[in-house]
């Protein structure tokens, strides 16, 4: 068993694999008569049109895991970006990994900021939907459409992320 701490879930750490979605900053501009700010264009979509994709959006309703959690499954959508955006402002789990070759390098953990989300780029080799306290309620926008747009695997031994 391997151990991994998770690192804060930054735009700079996770660019390789996605994209983060928060309000952080300044808003880009001013709309509804000034009444709200606007975090303009936070995500790089892709819902792999030219193969009948389409955005959809979903809700999923995950069972919370404690830390210290062990996992030895990741997967990927080879057809379309999946971004994850929490209906409660607690924080959550995202496991990634670099691709190597077709399969999955060593993961990497990240923990969120409470209202902080994620899209993850199409071919991301990701664990699965990691909440860490209740409800574990998301809206997830993701690619709708033909053919398989999932891809498993299953590491030879687990990791075990710790609490930071």
């Amino acid at each position: 068993m391997t151990l991994l701490r998770p690192q804060p879930l930054t735009p700079a750490a996770f660019a390789p694999f996605g994209d983060v979605l928060d309000a952080s900053g300044a808003p880009d501009r001013l709309i509804n008569a000034g009444l709200c700010g606007r975090f303009h264009d936070r995500a790089r979509l892709d819902f792999g049109a030219a193969t009948g994709g389409r955005a959809g959006i979903s809700i999923f309703d995950a069972v919370p895991r404690p830390l210290p959690y062990s996992f030895d499954l990741v997967e990927r959508h080879p057809e379309g970006s999946q971004a994850f955006l929490p209906m409660s402002l607690q924080p959550f789990l995202v496991i990634v990994a670099p691709d190597q070759g077709g399969a999955p390098g060593r993961p990497l953990a990240f923990l969120t900021q409470p209202g902080q989300g994620i899209n993850l780029h199409r071919g991301t080799w990701h664990g699965v939907l990691t909440p860490l306290h209740a409800p574990g309620l998301f809206a997830v926008l993701d690619r709708i459409g033909p053919g398989a747009n999932l891809q498993e695997h299953t590491y030879p031994a687990p990791f075990t992320v710790i609490p930071a």
